[in-house]
C-alpha cells in the first residue's frame, strides 16, 4: 500500500512541477528558442506543452497501474458484503416503490 501512494504522490508532485517549469523556462527565455517568439506565440507554445506534459504524466501512471499484479489486490470481504447487501436493498427498495406505484393507478 505504501508503494502505491508513493507512486501516486511522485506522479502528483511532477504534475505540478513540470508544467510551471514548461510555463517559466518560456517566460524567462530558459528555454533556447523561445527568445524570437512573440509574446502571444510564447502563451500558447508554453500552455499547450504544459498541457500536454500533463496528460503525459497521467498516461505514464495509467501504464504503471495496469502493470502492477491483480493477484497482491483483494478487496476486504467485510467491505464487499456490505457492499452487496446495499445493493440489494436499493433494489428492493425500487421494485417496492413501483409496485406501490401500480396499485395506485
Amino acid at each position: 500500500m505504501a508503494a502505491v501512494i508513493t507512486k501516486f504522490f511522485i506522479a502528483s508532485m511532477i504534475m505540478w512541477i513540470v508544467p510551471i517549469a514548461i510555463l517559466l523556462g518560456f517566460n524567462y527565455k530558459f528555454l533556447p528558442g523561445s527568445t524570437g517568439l512573440s509574446p502571444y506565440s510564447k502563451t500558447l507554445l508554453s500552455g499547450f506543452l504544459a498541457v500536454l506534459s500533463v496528460n503525459i504524466v497521467i498516461v505514464f501512471y495509467i501504464y504503471m497501474a495496469l502493470k502492477e499484479p491483480s493477484d497482491k489486490h483483494e478487496p476486504d470481504p467485510a467491505f464487499v458484503a456490505e457492499a452487496k447487501a446495499s445493493i440489494n436493498q436499493s433494489t428492493d427498495k425500487a421494485e417496492s416503490s413501483s409496485e406501490s406505484l401500480k396499485k395506485q393507478e
